[in-house]
């Protein structure tokens, strides 16, 4: 039995992403075993066609790089208990309900400053009179975004 194979683009295209990911993907690891035709033109199976739709999907549900990698490695090995992939997505939904947290006070904050705004002049601005007196807020401090904090 033939293994279908696809180029590149295909996989790109069944993925639905760009070649350079797919191209970074291999570079740092997790896409791997890239089989090359004597011209040289990347070859993919359709096992790799698979994990790359699981770390695309694993990616727009949030698991950060580092996750993913530890979750195909516990799905390489498909007889050992689930425990530690579950502690993984147990913690993904704290860090998530953590964002959902802080976007909805960054929310309020926003609604509050647009919705006193009077459309003036900037000099009289509501928004820009908060932003520069921290103040003027509703809450003492908004809870930081860890990826934000160095900004």
């Amino acid at each position: 039995m033939k293994i279908k194979e696809l180029s590149i683009g295909d996989l790109a295209e069944q993925a639905g992403c760009t070649v350079q990911l797919i191209r970074h993907y291999e570079k740092i690891g997790l896409l791997t075993n890239t089989r090359r035709t004597s011209g040289n033109r990347r070859i993919y199976t359709d096992d790799q066609a698979i994990r790359l739709i699981f770390i695309r999907h694993s990616r727009e549900l949030g698991f950060s790089l580092d996750d993913i990698r530890q979750l195909l490695s516990f799905s390489d090995q498909p007889t050992q208990p689930c425990e530690q992939v579950n502690t993984i997505a147990k913690e993904h939904l704290v860090n998530v309900r953590e964002k959902i947290s802080r976007l909805r006070s960054i929310e309020r904050e926003l609604k509050r400053m647009v919705s006193e705004c009077e459309g003036g002049n900037v000099e009289e601005c509501r928004i820009i009179e908060v932003l520069a007196d921290h103040s003027k807020c509703l809450s003492k401090r908004h809870p930081a975004d860890k990826s934000q904090s160095q900004l």
